[in-house]
């Protein structure tokens, strides 16, 4: 059987584990959280980076930075995982929906300007399969409306944008370690910060809304309720595992890589005979083989495929259904324009087995049994 994803082990998270179990320090913010914020903060270059208890969590403190609430609108793609819309939904804003590029399957860039209104607060772009959206273009379009750009980089760990780490680039961005991430904690995610500016207040959030972290530095001499917030922190245990992973980030980007170019030479005979479609990469994107995936002519082509192959024990999946079309998306959000290619990529995605252990041989099952579908 060629599992669709399994967690790749470096060898120290167990003995690292074993040094937080008896540190005395299991709760958040330990030896190891802070060896985590260090490392990330020196690979991205971000000015803070918090540790979280998801990605979610993260983009939840996004959110209440951001200061978006009822009335406001939140520009964000449709073909995303639902923790990007519900931070700001949970605030009270809407959001608004725009159309992905056929190529990347990011949000297409040259539709959101027509996109805002007096009514816009941010723009959150998310790169999809740690491949960058068109960042300048984003930031350029943000300065000239006075608008946040936060950026939803779950998938985009050791990846990056013109050399610069996807997450760092606008004001606010979110990281995922979930299990089925290049990088994992089992769950966890990060908040990273550009600039300073939102520190004092990103600290207040993620610590129930209390100056705990002023109280620790000795700025005051007892903490209290300071703003609103809630428990975002992860516990040194998962923090632990995560520098483990952490230590090792480029080893795994690497084998990942490897993984990811032996897939994408394997199936240009079936690209070139138009059967399938196959990932771009643009040339300012350096990404980090978060996913491979094939676009299949239609729905009903995919639904058959994943058959096919699951009857083969190879597991392959389609990706999210888009947000403008679910119940609560159709309730609270709304599109602007129209949203083609969301539908269609959304029909016609199937993601294959990728994970840094996956052997040569395993791989060749999975690259057969592709052409075999194909009758080739």
């Amino acid at each position: 059987m060629v599992m669709f994803n399994k967690p790749y082990l470096t060898g120290n998270e167990s003995a690292y584990i074993q040094q937080a179990l008896f540190s005395g320090h299991l709760s958040g913010d330990g030896s190891f959280s802070k060896q985590c914020h260090t490392w990330l903060e020196n690979q991205t270059g971000a000015s803070k980076v918090l540790l979280t208890h998801s990605c979610t969590g993260a983009l939840d403190i996004a959110a209440l930075l951001s200061g978006v609430g009822h009335g406001d609108e939140v520009i964000m793609p449709s073909f995303t995982f639902v923790s990007t819309a519900n931070a700001f939904a949970l605030r009270g804003a809407t959001p608004v929906f725009v159309d992905i590029r056929p190529d990347t399957q990011n949000i297409d860039e040259t539709l959101i300007e027509a996109a805002i209104t007096e009514k816009t607060k941010a723009i959150v772009p998310v790169h999809y399969a740690g491949v960058s959206c068109e960042m300048d273009v984003v930031m350029d379009i943000a300065k000239r409306h006075n608008l946040l750009v936060i950026e939803d980089a779950a998938q985009g760990i050791m990846a990056s944008y013109k050399g610069r780490a996807l997450g760092a680039i606008g004001d606010i961005g979110a990281l995922s370690f979930h299990e089925t991430k290049n990088i994992t904690s089992g769950e966890g995610g990060a908040l990273l910060l550009r600039d300073s500016r939102f520190s004092e207040m990103a600290e207040i959030i993620r610590e129930k809304g209390t100056n705990r972290q002023q109280f620790f530095r000795g700025q005051v001499d007892k903490y209290t309720w300071s703003d609103i917030g809630s428990s975002f922190l992860v516990s040194d245990m998962a923090a632990a595992f995560l520098i483990a992973q952490l230590e090792q980030a480029e080893i795994i980007t690497d084998l990942r890589l490897k993984i990811w170019k032996r897939y994408f030479d394997a199936f240009q005979e079936l690209l070139e005979r138009e059967l399938i479609g196959l990932p771009t990469v643009p040339q300012t994107c350096n990404h980090n083989a978060h996913m491979f995936y094939l676009m299949l002519p239609d729905l009903e082509r995919r639904t058959a495929f994943i058959s096919y192959m699951a009857a083969r024990d190879i597991h392959t999946y389609f990706h999210y259904v888009p947000l403008h079309n679910s119940p609560v998306g159709k309730k609270i959000g709304r599109s602007h324009g129209d949203m083609h290619h969301t539908e269609s990529t959304s029909d016609r995605l199937v993601r294959l087995p990728l994970y840094a252990g996956l052997t040569e041989e395993e791989q060749e099952n999975v690259i057969s049994a592709v052409y075999s579908f194909f009758g080739s």
